[in-house]
């Protein structure tokens, strides 16, 4: 099985890289004896992320991720990176494909499938329900220190 990759770290930041999208079959998660999720991998623990938890899955022609799922308090983004398919919540289907990004509160009954004769690559960012809120957007500050490469 894969392994994510340090690429380099700090004081203030951590960088891994997963390798690339058309070998992230490599990966695969166990997260109960017997249960095997081929073509995910996540990577917040790895980048030591404090705020959210973010994956990688990869689903060849005709795969899904075979159940559907909700979360005691954190709210998904599923980002479509390649491929299509139909992704469900609370028993609406609806087409996702490459550039299609979903949100999903706690409770959303969901679950998503490659429907496409190609694979479906998808990252998901999970985080906190209600934890963001409309004085987060003027977090950012910008420096007057010029960038040097």
């Amino acid at each position: 099985m894969k392994k994510t990759e340090k690429v380099a770290a700090g004081a203030n930041f951590a960088a891994v890289t997963v390798g690339r999208m058309d070998e992230l079959n490599r990966y695969a998660l166990a997260p109960a004896p017997g249960v095997e999720i081929p073509g995910k991998v996540f990577v917040g623990g790895d980048l030591q992320a404090t705020g959210a938890e973010m994956s990688f899955q990869r689903f060849e022609s005709g795969g899904s991720v075979g159940f559907l799922h909700t979360h005691k308090t954190h709210e998904e983004l599923y980002v479509i990176v390649r491929g299509e398919g139909e992704f469900q919540v609370d028993g609406t289907v609806f087409p996702v494909g490459e550039g299609s990004v979903i949100r999903v509160s706690p409770a959303g009954r969901r679950s998503l499938r490659n429907t496409g004769t190609g694979p479906m690559t998808m990252i998901c960012v999970q985080y906190k329900a209600g934890s963001f809120d409309s004085s987060d957007a003027a977090d950012g500050v910008i420096l007057g220190d010029e960038v040097s490469w």
